[in-house]
């Protein structure tokens, strides 16, 4: 059981660091510190978007409308992270009796 929470962990730590990635990129390519032209690029900016758009979107629908700020990231790192210390403060224990 040790084991299954350590790999939901490190997926949620992993998604947490793509999570951020996604949000630097999408700074940098607004502000065109990017060339959004290169195909790397632009290829990294899609695998972050399509990785993280499907868990944002339901978030954004929620929260109500803050102008040209976009909080939905801070909100997900949030219930990532509530998650984790749910896991290891509640659940572990009780599994690991």
């Amino acid at each position: 059981m040790l084991a299954l929470l350590q790999t939901i962990d490190l997926a949620l730590n992993l998604y947490t660091w793509i999570l951020i990635a996604s949000a630097i990129f999408s700074w940098l390519y607004a502000f065109n510190v990017i060339n959004s032209s290169n195909r790397f690029v632009n290829q990294i900016g899609v695998f972050l978007y399509n990785v993280t758009e499907p868990v944002l979107r339901p978030i954004r629908r929620v929260l109500p409308d803050l102008g040209g700020i976009d909080i939905s990231p801070i909100v997900l790192l949030l219930i990532i992270f509530f998650l984790r210390q749910l896991m290891w403060t509640s659940i572990a224990p009780l599994l690991l009796r």
